[in-house]
Order: structure tokens, then C-alpha cells, then sequence
């Protein structure tokens, strides 16, 4: 190699050898005499000094150096005159006292710092994606990334299970996401889709008796993106036989509590991981994969205030609807503005307007409840309410004297979604949750189907390969909306980490949710007919998850959204714009494939 040793590893304990060190430099500082850099790579800095008494010629080769040029440097290790040590490096002890200096390339001055830590447009960032991940924090990131799927590959050999690599080229059937459409050169008019994700192949090899599988497995979908989306990405794909839910369920904590354990040592993580019902996530939290690194527990109020004169909150119960809230600690004395800015938020999130009761202002509030009077009480409806249904209301949300009270009236999924994001955002604000506390749950108990209203149907809550309650498959046909799934997701801090469920093996159940979702015999064949068909040799029960590698690394590394621990993502708009992907091909290629494209027609 161009190098003996890396530009992170030298100490005391190298003092007086000669080395050679590649990289890049980090920065140069000219003393009117001797020349200071720290070459950098991926392992870390060392500083360098040129003498020109010691090394004239490359002290000369060393005044033309700048920021990021690549080199090849060879000196002795020596100790760092006393007082010039910088405890912060590894190296930070020593330096090179250099004897030789090849630059190895030049550099034109990079569009944004690499060696300092200043914020950076995100555009700018993905442009020169190549220059971004020199950054120290990058790096660490995607070596973090590293370090996590290689635990994940050792853990799963050593639980017995196969990497099985299944195929990029599949069948398309849409029944989720869009799917992204290959077409096929020598079967003209047909196509190939990109797998959303390996479902039905990972079911077929437990057919195919393999009995434990995974896969570190690139999927696609054509969908709108958001901070924790990408179109393509990566997730552990696991599939067992001969299990149920709980077997599965503990195989994800043991994975995750250690590869928790073992890549953030200083992270407080609880186990076992407690459960939660959909049902209950819901209620409590206004979201199925609730942050529980802290309370604000959302409560039913519904009957306090239909027994108030407050009309818009009558006219919403007796629509159906319901009435919800929760505390926000500390924030009674909030400004109008304050408050106004929380209504917006929640007409954000589709709320008609948020009703909102400050309990007096920290520090000039009573000390408990009792104490309350309406006179603490600042509301634009206080006039509609008793001092027994504030303090009721108070009990019910869990707020103390100084709290704002914030509630929402409407139906049901949207007050839970309105006061889920509120929750979310300020636990955020309010700097609620710590960061270095790893709050996994499973949420279980999903309802099988959701209704899709526009298209009068019914629609599987996960998918269709989803197995139902034994104790809920006789409502199938009379009540579906009742039914449960076998369905479990891994919630972290806020985020889906992933999810899964006992599946369906036998072709007669199969085939009636088919019919339940409004598959006609004819789709069910041609787009499955392959699945039906393995499931008359005898296919084992069986089950599994799928875990996102990229939101793992995400929460490892203490990133705020996915793009920033791979490689090469693309940016909010599905767009990669260091290579300007996606992009116009040449007609011939097309005409090869035999495709057209037709422009977009005006809306």
C-alpha cells in the first residue's frame, strides 16, 4: 500500500518511527517558517510539520499545499512540544515531523467547508454527494450504517437462519405503493416491477422448507417522499416457519436490544419492550407508533364537554364525534401569539380550530387544583365552562396549575391524528424527549381492513398475505371491519421501525380475503395464481418482519431523517441531483424497448 498506517491510529507508543501517511489535508497553517497540516482520512487527523532546516524540499513542496489536496507524506513520529497537545484527537499527542511530501493530486477550493462542521444547503450537499461524505459526521454515519448490518448479519447466522437473495426483477402487483415498471426488451409490451419488497418470495421459500430466512434486501416504491421515505431502500427482511406471533416478536427484541447495546453503549434503552394495542396507541397517543420517551397522554373529555353550553363542541358530539385533549406542562403563561401559532398548527393537521385553557401562568398559579379558581382560568370559551369542569378536565389530561390545556373536537381518526402531531411536536418544543433514550414498543392488535370510502371498499390495514384472529374469521364476511390481524409493528421514538405478521398458508382463507378486497377470480390468477398454487403442496405456517436498515441507522447515529445515513439518496422530489437522474434517454433506446412516452396531458 501507499500508506503504513492510517491518519487516526499513531500514539506515544509509535515515537520515533518512520511512517507514511496518505489522505487529504484537513487544513494548513504557515508560521513564517515551519509549515503545520493535519492530513485527514477516514479513521481520523494527524497533525504534520514541515521543517525547512529538517526537509527543504518538501517544506517547499508543503507551501503549495491547500485544503483537500491529496498527498503522500513519510517522517518519524515525535512527541508534541509540551503545551501544544490536543487532548480532543487520538493523535493528539504526537505529530509527524515530515521528510518527504508527494502531492498525489491536486484540489479546486470545494463549494462548501469539508473540515469544519458549518450547516450546508441540503441541495448543495447532495450535489457534490462525493464531498459531503468526506465529512467527518457523514462518515461516521455511514460507518455507523456498517457496523449495524454486519451485527445483524452475525446475529441472525448465529439464531440459524439463511441469507437468501431474492430477485430485483418481479412480477408487478399493485396492490400497495406504485410499483416501478421495467420494461422488457425481448417480451415486447410486458414489463418487470422492482419489488416493494420481497413478501411473497420470502412465503415461498418457507414453502420451499428453508424454515428461518433473511435478507439484507433493496426495495423500491413510487411513492411521495418524506424525511424518513426514499423510493429506493433497505430493510432486514425475516421470515420463519412453525412460530407465532410472540416467537417472532422476541426475536426482534433480542436483535435490537443488542444491537442497541453494542452500537450505542451510552443510549438507555428499556427492556423487555413494552406492548401496546392499536387501540390503545391510538387513544393515548393519537398514533400507531407513538414517541413514549415522554407522557402527554391524550384523554377523553367528550362527556365534560358535552355537558357545557360550548355549542361548537355539542354540535360535534352529536355528529358522532368526540372530544379529546391533553396537557402542555408549563405553558400557561403562553402568549395570544403562542397560542395562535398551536390553533394554526392544528388547523394544519386538518382541525377545524383548537379549543385551549391556560391554568394561570407558572409561578402566579395556585398550588394545586383546589385552589383553581376561574380567575386563573385564561380561555377565549371560559365563559362556557364551571370551575368543576375546568378542574375535571384538568384531571383528565393530567395538568397541574401552570399548564396549557389544548383539545380538539371532530371525529375520531382526525382528532387523534390533530392531537398526536401536536403531541409529537411539542415534545419536541418543549425538549421532552431525551435523545438518548431508545423507547421501543411493539404495537399490536391492528384492525385487518380500513375502509377506502371513495372506492366503496374494503383495504388490508397491512396486506392481503396478512392472517386474521382465529378468534375474529368468522366476522370475515358479516363484519369485517371488526376483524384483528395478526399484525405487529416495531415503534421507536416516534418512528415505525418496522412491522410484520403471522401469514396466511392455506389457498381456501387466502382466496376469501382476495374476494373480501374486491379481487375478481380472474385478477387473483393472473397476478397470484403462483402463491395460490404453493399453498396446495403444503405450506407450513409461517411468519415473519421486515425492519427498515435505514431508519435503524438513522436513530443509531442520532440523524434527523434517512437521507443522511446512505450514500448516495435522492432528494425530497425523488430526484438524484449529483447525476441529474432521473433523466432523458435516447430514442433508440426506447424504440428497443420498444416503448413511447406521451407527454403529460394540461390539466
Amino acid at each position: 500500500m501507499l500508506k503504513t498506517h492510517t491518519c487516526g491510529e499513531l500514539n506515544l507508543s509509535h515515537e520515533g518511527q518512520q511512517v507514511t501517511l496518505t489522505g487529504w489535508v484537513n487544513r494548513r497553517r504557515d508560521h513564517g517558517g515551519l509549515v503545520f497540516i493535519d492530513a485527514r482520512d477516514r479513521a481520523g487527523l494527524t497533525q504534520v510539520v514541515f521543517n525547512p532546516e529538517l526537509a527543504a524540499e518538501a517544506h517547499h513542496v508543503a507551501r503549495d499545499l491547500r485544503n483537500e489536496y491529496v498527498i503522500q507524506v513519510t517522517g518519524t513520529v515525535q512527541r508534541r512540544p509540551a503545551g501544544t497537545e490536543n487532548p480532543r484527537l487520538p493523535t493528539g499527542e504526537i505529530e509527524i515531523s515530515a521528510s518527504q511530501l508527494e502531492i498525489l493530486n491536486a484540489s479546486e477550493t470545494p463549494p462548501f467547508y469539508i473540515n469544519d462542521e458549518v450547516e450546508v444547503d441540503e441541495a448543495l450537499r447532495l450535489k457534490y454527494r462525493y464531498l459531503d461524505l468526506r465529512r467527518p459526521t457523514m462518515q461516521h454515519r455511514i460507518i455507523m450504517r456498517h457496523k449495524a448490518v454486519k451485527y445483524i448479519r452475525d446475529f441472525m447466522d448465529a439464531e440459524g437462519f439463511l441469507e437468501i437473495e431474492t430477485p430485483i426483477l418481479f412480477k408487478s402487483s399493485p396492490e400497495g405503493a406504485r410499483d416501478y415498471l421495467v420494461p422488457s426488451r425481448v417480451h415486447p409490451g410486458k414489463f418487470y416491477a422492482l419489488p416493494q419488497s420481497p413478501q411473497q418470495l420470502k412465503q415461498l421459500l418457507m414453502v420451499a422448507g428453508y424454515e428461518k430466512y433473511f435478507q439484507i434486501a433493496r426495495c423500491f416504491r413510487d411513492e411521495d417522499q418524506r424525511a424518513d421515505r426514499q423510493p429506493e431502500f433497505t430493510q432486514l427482511d425475516v421470515e420463519m416457519s412453525w412460530i407465532d406471533e410472540n416467537d417472532i416478536m422476541a426475536l426482534a427484541e433480542r436483535l435490537y436490544t443488542g444491537i442497541i447495546r453494542e452500537l450505542r453503549p451510552d443510549a438507555r434503552l428499556d427492556s423487555p419492550f413494552p406492548r401496546l394495542t392499536y387501540q390503545e396507541a391510538m387513544l393515548k397517543y393519537g398514533s400507531d407508533k407513538p414517541d413514549l420517551r415522554f407522557g402527554l397522554e391524550i384523554a377523553n373529555v367528550t362527556d365534560v364537554l358535552a355537558s357545557t353550553e360550548f355549542e361548537v363542541a355539542r354540535a360535534a358530539i352529536r355528529d358522532g364525534g368526540v372530544v379529546r385533549g391533553l396537557a402542555a406542562p408549563g405553558c400557561g403563561g403562553y402568549t395570544r401569539r403562542q397560542i395562535d401559532d398551536l390553533g394554526e398548527l392544528a388547523k394544519s393537521y386538518g382541525a377545524r380550530g383548537l379549543i385551549t385553557m391556560a391554568l394561570g401562568a407558572p409561578g402566579e398559579a395556585p398550588a394545586s387544583l383546589d385552589e383553581l379558581t376561574m380567575e386563573h382560568v385564561r380561555s377565549n370559551v371560559a365563559r362556557f365552562f364551571t370551575i368543576e369542569q375546568v378542574r375535571e378536565l384538568a384531571r383528565r389530561t393530567g395538568a397541574k396549575p401552570g399548564d396549557l390545556l389544548l383539545m380538539v373536537a371532530g371525529a375520531e381518526s382526525l382528532v387523534a391524528n390533530v392531537l398526536g402531531s401536536l403531541r409529537s411536536a411539542l415534545g419536541e418544543r418543549l425538549g421532552l424527549a431525551d435523545p438518548n433514550y431508545f423507547a421501543l414498543a411493539f404495537v399490536v392488535d391492528f384492525p385487518m381492513f380500513e375502509r377506502n370510502e371513495d372506492e366503496d371498499r374494503w383495504e388490508p390495514m397491512h396486506h392481503m398475505f396478512t392472517s386474521p384472529m382465529p378468534a375474529d374469521q368468522h366476522l370475515l364476511e358479516t363484519d369485517p371491519g371488526k376483524v384483528r390481524a395478526r399484525a405487529y409493528d416495531l415503534v421507536c421514538n416516534g418512528y415505525e421501525l418496522g412491522g410484520g405478521s403471522i401469514r396466511i398458508h392455506r389457498r381456501e382463507l387466502q382466496q376469501q380475503i382476495m374476494r373480501l378486497i374486491n379481487l375478481t377470480p380472474e385478477v387473483q390468477q393472473e397476478r397470484f395464481g403462483h402463491m395460490l398454487e404453493a399453498f396446495t403442496y403444503g405450506a407450513p405456517p409461517h411468519g415473519g418482519i421486515a425492519t427498515g436498515i435505514d431508519r435503524v441507522a438513522m436513530l443509531l447515529a442520532g440523524a434527523p431523517n434517512i437521507r443522511e445515513v446512505i450514500a448516495f439518496p435522492k432528494n425530497q422530489s425523488a430526484q438524484d441531483v449529483m447525476t441529474d437522474a432521473p433523466s432523458v434517454v435516447e430514442e433508440k433506446q426506447l424504440g428497443e424497448l420498444h416503448v413511447r412516452v406521451v407527454p403529460p396531458v394540461a390539466q
